[in-house]
């Protein structure tokens, strides 16, 4: 089976008996979904909603494991310990244990990606020394690609989305139901107002696509960016309302020079506004 091992992860853990409370109160999933043998992602936002930190979180033992990018896991640390003030909590960080990916197969010991399952796909991970075999990071970025999995990073700025930007109001990732956490009101707000507008989106060209960051326009205006890009593929964050009106009325959808498709990913359910009326229904 495919296996991929990334060596830009790190993992936080966070253990002790105040671990899952304080956990609870800051950050987006809600840990009481939360089974033994998945990993879900999650956030810690700012007050005004923004994603902060983004992660992947399973159990470990009594605690839990943060898995992040290794460029962000120190500053997470420091975060939250800046939240935990006199909880009963352990927080300790871990830049040595490499983060296994398999997928295209079940595996018995590994924690299941909620992501990928929510979007049919067998994607697990896993905590230490193993044999990889011939996936590549690149076969990864592919089948995120073909799912409409946005990551940090390559897709999308830490600070400059919401969750439901990157459909982490979809993959649960994000809970409207346990309660307070940092920068829930906003969340909450856009989720009940039904006001999201930017959204993941599967980019087809009929070439190559440019790099990443190149913008797609709709008769000359950005309507969004690509993110991550291999050959004629890749992920976007757009204006989704922009782009169905551009595509209700004809309009040529353009990554640099490049003609392209968007398609939402059908696992969300959702769909191009076609209509001022309906964009903001």
């Amino acid at each position: 089976m495919p296996r991929v091992r990334l060596d830009d992860r790190a993992i936080v853990s966070v253990s002790g008996k105040d671990a899952e409370d304080l956990l609870q109160s800051l950050i987006t999933t809600d840990l009481d979904a939360l089974t033994p043998d998945e990993a879900r992602p999650g956030a810690l936002l700012t007050p005004q909603g923004k994603i902060l930190f983004d992660f992947m979180i399973s159990r470990e033992g009594d605690g839990f494991r943060l898995e992040t990018a290794a460029e962000q896991a120190e500053a997470l640390l420091k975060r939250l310990t800046m939240y935990k003030l006199r909880s009963a909590v352990t927080l300790a960080l871990d830049t040595a244990t490499p983060t296994i990916v398999v997928f295209d197969e079940p595996q018995a010991d590994g924690y299941r990606d909620h992501r990928f399952e929510k979007a049919g796909a067998a994607v697990f991970r896993s905590y230490g020394e193993a044999d990889t075999d011939a996936a590549s990071a690149t076969d990864l970025d592919q089948l995120r690609i073909v799912s409409g999995i946005a990551v940090s990073g390559p897709d999308y700025a830490l600070q400059d989305a919401f969750p439901h930007d990157v459909l982490m109001d979809k993959n649960g990732a994000l809970s409207f139901r346990k309660g307070c956490y940092v920068g829930q009101e906003v969340v909450s707000r856009m989720q009940h107002r039904g006001t999201p507008r930017r959204r993941v989106v599967i980019v087809a060209g009929v070439s190559t696509l440019p790099p990443s960051g190149t913008a797609i326009t709709a008769d000359g205006k950005s309507i969004g960016a690509l993110g991550t890009v291999r050959g004629a593929s890749a992920l976007a964050i757009v204006r989704i309302d922009k782009a169905g009106e551009a595509m209700a009325n004809g309009v040529e959808l353009l990554a640099g020079d490049v003609p392209v498709t968007l398609t939402l990913p059908e696992w969300t359910g959702l769909a191009f506004p076609t209509s001022a009326d309906e964009a903001s229904a």
